[in-house]
């Protein structure tokens, strides 16, 4: 960029007929330096012998560059007024440029920006205290997180009961459809892990029993650990890596296209559209794939006995049906509606926290998995102490 005053100029020939020329005058402890000339890349080895030329009297504590004479100010020209004004500076002194046209104050700015440097980085710190940095960051960020996402739950809340008020507001079709995508797609995942759960389960059970002579007892053990917890914890786990994943993808996709902002524009509430839906949805199918995944349990841990502890089929259900009983069940069922409200919150949440750029994406989908599972675990021990505790 080149900077011109409005001054008659000497066309790009006569420039070595105006070489860049700087006086000097003190006056008390003020140096004035005048500069004329033209100031340009084609008389750069004038201005280094200027620049050379330049001496600061010790009096000297402020310095002032005019620039009204100069004729021509291009970039090389900033450049050495600038280097000027530095040297200045590193001697002690207070230096600053005046009566320079707007043109040539805006290429000086300009200069100045490309010549700012980082401040440098600050020393590491020590170990210990590094340590209690981070703890004190990580409490304070989990803190705000945990008040923000209150208040996303406390507006879900309100907004499932305007929607139970006023029916009309729930999107069937995009229920249906995230219905399909969280709980249809999810039926082969879920059926083998947890078939495979209950034949581990059973195993691991049989060679310990064995020792007692309590081999019939691997039934009570299937039949407690997967209807009360193995079945709903690990079905909530697997959805938690699918569909809270997936939530956060999919809304923060659309941040990052604007078309959550394009909703805003026309009127229409993104939470009514692409929170309320996935989040009902979610809470319809998530029991349908525990009790489905339950059965699976049973079904490996059944075959497992017979396999390994000669059960037969019928033995096995006779004391499950006995020792194990239907309320087991409904413990897990009861478990499954509330995991699935915080997977799709979370996921939901994440997704709207998205910012502009793709990396976001990937960076708070990751963390919503790793938040719903941790939720989840947490939800799973405050249920089991309150049903111990309430002798459930």
């Amino acid at each position: 960029m080149i900077g011109r005053q409005r001054r008659p100029a000497a066309s790009p020939s006569s420039g070595r007929s105006d070489p860049p020329r700087l006086s000097a005058s003190t006056q008390g402890d003020m140096l004035r330096l005048s500069a004329s000339g033209r100031w340009e890349l084609q008389s750069a080895d004038e201005l280094r012998a200027t620049v050379e030329a330049l001496t600061v009297p010790e009096k000297a504590r402020h310095a002032q560059i005019d620039l009204r004479h100069v004729s021509y100010l291009d970039t090389a020209g900033a450049f050495a007024v600038r280097y000027i004004l530095g040297e200045l500076e590193a001697k002690g002194l207070t230096a600053k440029t005046s009566c320079a046209s707007d043109a040539a104050t805006t290429l000086l700015d300009q200069v100045c920006r490309a010549q700012m440097r980082p401040p440098p980085p600050e020393p590491p710190a020590k170990n210990l205290i590094a340590v209690v940095e981070r703890l004190g960051e990580g409490a304070f960020d989990f803190c705000r997180e945990a008040k923000l996402m209150t208040g996303f739950f406390g507006m879900i809340l309100v907004r499932l009961g305007g929607a139970i008020v006023r029916p009309a507001r729930i999107r069937v079709s995009a229920i249906l459809h995230h219905m399909e995508a969280t709980g249809l797609d999810a039926i082969p995942i879920v059926g083998l892990l947890s078939f495979l759960i209950g034949i581990v389960i059973a195993y691991m059970g049989a060679a310990q029993l064995q020792r007692f002579g309590a081999e019939l007892l691997v039934v009570n053990l299937l039949g407690l650990g997967i209807l009360r917890e193995m079945g709903v914890v690990m079905t909530a786990i697997i959805v938690a890596g699918r569909s809270s994943s997936a939530f956060t993808a999919q809304i923060g996709t659309m941040k990052v296209n604007q078309e959550v902002d394009a909703m805003q524009t026309i009127g229409l509430d993104p939470i009514d559209l692409l929170v309320l839906p996935r989040i009902i949805a979610l809470m319809i199918t998530l029991p349908l794939l525990t009790f489905y995944a339950s059965i699976m349990g049973l079904l490996g841990g059944a075959m497992m006995s017979m396999v390994v502890l000669d059960i037969s089929l019928s033995a096995f259900l006779g004391q499950l049906r006995a020792e194990v009983g239907l309320n087991n069940l409904w413990v897990g069922l009861v478990k499954a509606p509330v995991f699935a409200f915080t997977i799709a919150m979370v996921g939901c949440y994440e997704g709207l926290k998205v910012s502009g750029s793709a990396e976001s994406v990937g960076k708070l989908t990751t963390q919503s998995v790793v938040a719903s599972i941790f939720l989840v675990i947490i939800l799973d021990a405050f249920f089991a102490i309150s049903f111990q505790v309430l002798g459930i």
